[in-house]
C-alpha cells in the first residue's frame, strides 16, 4: 500500500532540488564577493600588520628620541641667554 502520492514526492523531490541549487548559488556568490574584496585589497597597496607594527615602534623610538633633544636644545638656549647677559 502507497502512504505517499506520487505528484507529493515530485513537489517534494522539487523543493528539495530548488533548495540545494539556490544554496549553490548564494555559496558562488559568497565567493565572487569574497574574491573580489581581495582583489580590491591587494590593489590598494595596504601594508601588513608586521610592518605597522615595525613602523609603530620606530615612530614610537624617534618620539623619544626627539623628547630627548628638545630638552637638550632648551637647555643650551637658557645656557646661551645667560651668556649673553
Amino acid at each position: 500500500m502507497q502512504t505517499k502520492s506520487r505528484p507529493l514526492d515530485d513537489i517534494t523531490n522539487l523543493f528539495t532540488n530548488a533548495a540545494g541549487a539556490i544554496k549553490g548559488v548564494g555559496d558562488e556568490v559568497k565567493a565572487m564577493g569574497r574574491a573580489q574584496a581581495e582583489r580590491m585589497v591587494s590593489e590598494m597597496d595596504l601594508v601588513t600588520r608586521d610592518e605597522f607594527e615595525v613602523l609603530k615602534a620606530m615612530m614610537s623610538k624617534v618620539q623619544d628620541e626627539n623628547a630627548v633633544l628638545n630638552k637638550k636644545v632648551m637647555a643650551l638656549e637658557k645656557k646661551l641667554k645667560s651668556i649673553k647677559k
